[in-house]
C-alpha cells in the first residue's frame, strides 16, 4: 500500500508540478482587446465567428490589398507593410479563424474552403469586388485557393513562402511538432510554455536579435485567447487528400512569389513549383529572411510588393 501511496504522489506531481509551472489560464478576450485591438478594428460575425479585421490607409484606392496571416500569427504580422504602403494603399487584414481575436471556429473546420468562404464573406460585407491579395504560409495557401475559387474577385496575386503542395520541413518548429503529437497537444492546452512560442520564432526567424519581448509577449498572449490553444491544434492537422495544387496552373492572374532565403521550415524548393506552375509569375529570393520575410524585414519587402502592384 505505502509503495501505492508513494506511486500515486509521484504521478500527481508528474501532472500537477508542470501546471503549476507553466499552466496558464486564457487571458478574456475584452482584456486582449483593450491592447490588441486599436481605432481601427471592426469586428464582424462570419459563421459564428467575431472576425476582427482592420481597412486603413488610402481609401480612394479603388482596389485594396488584403493581407492574410500564416499559422500562430495575427493581422499584426503585417504592422510594418501597413506602415510602409498605408499612403497610396487601402489595406484590409484580418485574424484568421483559429487566429488573433477572431478566435476558434465553431465548427472546428479549418479547411482552405472554409477559409476563403470567410475571406470572400468579408469581402462581401464591405462592397469590395475585386482586390489584390498577398498571404504569407498558411494565407498564401488561401489566397492562391481563392483566385483559383473567385478568378473574378482576385486582381493580383503576392505569396509569401506560402504552402499547399505536399511538404517535407527542413526544420519545424517546436510547437508545429507538439500539435501534431496526439495526448501531447491535449496538454498543449492548459500548458503553454512561454519559451515554446520564442523557440518557434527563433526558428521561423533568420534574425535571433529581431525576437523581442515585444514580439514573443504577442505571439504569445493571443495564443492564450479563449478557444485558439485547442484551435491551433485543430489547424495542424494535414489536410489529407487534397490535391488542389494540381491545378495550380489554372491560376491566371500576375502573381510575385517572394521567399525567404533562409526559410527552413518551407524550403526555397517549394518556391520552385510555384514558379513552375504558375504561368504568370515572378520569383524573387529575399535576402537574410526566414519564413516571414514581410514581418522580419518589412522595408525591403513591401517595396518589392509595392513595385509589383503598380505595374
Amino acid at each position: 500500500m505505502k509503495k501505492w501511496h508513494i506511486l500515486l504522489i509521484l504521478l500527481a506531481a508528474v501532472i500537477i508540478l508542470p501546471a503549476v509551472l507553466w499552466g496558464h489560464r486564457d487571458i478574456p478576450l475584452e482584456v486582449l482587446k483593450q491592447k490588441y485591438a486599436n481605432a481601427d478594428s471592426r469586428f464582424i460575425s462570419i459563421e459564428g465567428m467575431p472576425v476582427h479585421y482592420r481597412m486603413e490607409g488610402n481609401m480612394g484606392d479603388t482596389i485594396p490589398l488584403l493581407l492574410l496571416h500564416g499559422t500562430g500569427a495575427s493581422l499584426h504580422t503585417w504592422d510594418g507593410w501597413v506602415d510602409k504602403m498605408k499612403s497610396s494603399k487601402k489595406i484590409i487584414r484580418l485574424d484568421l479563424p483559429a487566429f488573433g481575436l477572431t478566435g476558434p471556429a465553431p465548427s472546428r473546420e479549418y479547411t482552405p474552403e472554409m477559409f476563403q468562404r470567410v475571406v470572400i464573406a468579408l469581402l462581401d460585407s464591405l462592397k469590395i469586388p475585386l482586390v489584390d491579395i498577398a498571404g504569407n504560409s498558411l494565407g498564401g495557401r488561401i489566397a492562391w485557393y481563392t483566385a483559383l475559387r473567385h478568378p473574378d474577385r482576385v486582381r493580383k496575386l503576392i505569396l509569401i513562402d506560402a504552402v499547399g503542395y505536399p511538404l517535407q520541413q527542413g526544420s519545424q518548429p517546436i510547437a508545429f511538432k507538439l500539435a501534431t503529437i496526439p495526448v501531447i497537444n491535449q496538454v498543449l492546452t492548459f500548458i503553454t510554455p512561454r519559451s515554446v512560442v520564442e523557440s518557434t520564432l527563433l526558428n521561423l526567424y533568420s534574425d535571433d536579435t529581431k525576437v523581442t519581448d515585444d514580439l514573443v509577449d504577442r505571439y504569445y498572449e493571443l495564443a492564450l485567447r479563449p478557444g485558439n490553444r485547442q484551435a491551433f491544434i485543430d489547424r495542424a492537422r494535414p489536410f489529407y487528400g487534397d490535391s488542389t495544387y494540381t491545378r495550380m496552373s489554372k491560376i491566371t492572374q500576375p502573381t510575385l512569389i517572394l521567399w525567404g532565403e533562409e526559410d527552413y521550415f518551407v524550403p526555397i524548393s517549394m518556391a520552385g513549383k510555384f514558379e513552375r506552375d504558375l504561368p504568370n509569375d515572378t520569383l524573387v529570393i529575399v535576402p537574410h529572411s526566414g519564413h516571414m520575410p514581410m514581418e522580419e524585414t518589412p522595408e525591403e519587402t513591401s517595396r518589392l510588393a509595392m513595385s509589383f502592384l503598380k505595374k
